[in-house]
């Protein structure tokens, strides 16, 4: 009886939380469909012209300054946090590696809103000459170069997001690297591959899908940042013309003008919750595509297979068989 009762309570757990994300899905389209009656789902989404005061909502600048703040947070946090995970777990002497551990892992106990006003007070001045140089010296590249830098920008943001991914992925990563069996490190070693070879070879491989579980759940992290983002993107609902332009994202809108917003401003900011609902959940889906495929091409530890009853044992090899029956070399027959 008591494992029938924990099974089925566990079993209604995991359906309440599957129920209230249906819940969740269902209100979000309700509230949501006046604006879709309007501008249509294709056009609300895919329309460059967000304007409270003529009651024109296209959501296309939210939907890009998402993608682009995750996308640069992704790029620039996930190297970072594998390395750290990587020096931690492998190269950092066990006397440090404590206190760097948690040293790292305050970083995620620092509120979003401190890391917005840390970086529009402080890291964007400072940074503000170095983007312009960029700017200036890569304005034949689309999107990056040209045009004047502005305080508050794309760059910024993803940075910001960057630094507030990187516990996620550093501990999934750190965690995945821990079950790395010993014995793979210490027959490349044995071999005489150096301490980075053995990373690259054996290290590696072995964690690519715990890797790419970590980034994906960062990149979710990212996608749904609200109040570090606003802070520091500029909240302009515009298609930025470069990289370090003023933006907006889909959370930042909902935060911003949610409590003042009527009727269908109202539904617009509701349609935009659900398009980042959307969004999260593509992201998730893609996520565990990635870490399935990367764990198909790793492979991981062949486990013992028992032989079923009443099936015969496998064939030992020709030279072990031989070896059991006194065949093997001419020398035992010579003795």
């Amino acid at each position: 009886m008591p494992d029938r009762v924990l099974r089925y309570g566990l079993s209604a757990l995991a359906l309440a939380i599957l129920g209230l994300i249906v819940f969740f899905f269902v209100r979000l389209v309700g509230q949501a469909q006046p604006a879709f009656s309007k501008f249509g789902v294709v056009g609300f989404v895919f329309t460059n012209n967000w304007n409270v005061n003529a009651e024109q909502f296209g959501a296309l600048p939210l939907v890009v300054g998402t993608l682009i703040t995750s996308g640069l947070a992704l790029l620039m946090g996930v190297p970072v946090a594998v390395a750290a995970a990587l020096y931690l777990s492998e190269l950092c002497p066990r006397v440090a590696r404590g206190a760097l551990t948690i040293l790292l892992e305050l970083l995620a106990a620092v509120p979003s809103v401190v890391y917005g006003l840390w970086g529009i007070f402080f890291l964007a001045p400072k940074l503000q000459p170095a983007e312009q140089w960029v700017a200036d010296r890569l304005s034949f590249v689309p999107f990056i170069g040209g045009g004047v830098v502005t305080i508050p920008n794309y760059f910024i943001a993803g940075l910001i997001l960057a630094i507030m991914i990187l516990p996620i992925v550093s501990a999934i990563s750190r965690e995945v690297m821990a079950t790395v069996p010993a014995d793979h490190k210490e027959a490349s070693l044995a071999l005489g591959a150096t301490r980075w070879e053995m990373i690259r070879m054996a290290v590696l491989p072995y964690c690519r899908s715990g890797i790419v579980g970590g980034a994906m759940l960062g990149l979710g992290r990212a996608i749904g940042e609200t109040i570090a983002v606003t802070i520091v993107i500029g909240n302009a609902p515009q298609l930025g013309k470069h990289l370090f332009g003023q933006g907006y994202t889909l959370a930042a809108v909902i935060a911003n003008e949610f409590g003042e917003a009527t009727g269908l401003h109202r539904s617009a900011l509701f349609a935009a919750g659900l398009v980042l609902f959307v969004l999260t959940l593509i992201v998730n889906a893609l996520a565990r595509l990635f870490v399935i495929r990367a764990g198909r091409r790793t492979g991981g530890p062949t486990a013992n297979v028992e032989p079923e009853p009443g099936a015969q044992p496998l064939a030992p090899p020709p030279a072990a068989a031989a070896t059991a029956t006194g065949g093997g070399s001419g020398g035992g027959g010579g003795r």
